[in-house]
């Protein structure tokens, strides 16, 4: 009877070992797809990659996305606005 639980114990870490394996390939692989991504990023910009640069990065592509939306909604002086600080906080950025 010791036998079948050790074969089971057994079985049973082995299963879990592959899962844990898996997961981990899986997930490992999309984590160093992002720092690839993120890496590139920043080097074709020339800014850092902490946390604080890409905040502010998404920033100013937001109130870029945003100058532009107001443009095409026939907002002259709002996406004018919107560009501007588009710009300025994007500019500020990659100096």
């Amino acid at each position: 009877m010791d036998g079948f639980f050790h074969w089971l114990g057994d079985a049973i870490g082995r299963v879990i070992r592959t899962v844990v394996g898996l997961l981990d390939s899986v997930f490992g692989g999309l984590w160093r797809a992002m720092d690839g991504f993120v890496d590139g990023l920043t080097q074709a910009l020339g800014i850092s990659d902490s946390l604080l640069s890409l905040g502010v990065l998404v920033i100013g592509v937001l109130l870029l996305i945003s100058g532009v939306r107001a443009l095409l909604r026939g907002g002259v002086v709002g996406g004018v606005i919107g560009l501007l600080l588009g710009l300025l906080v994007l500019g500020w950025l990659i100096q």
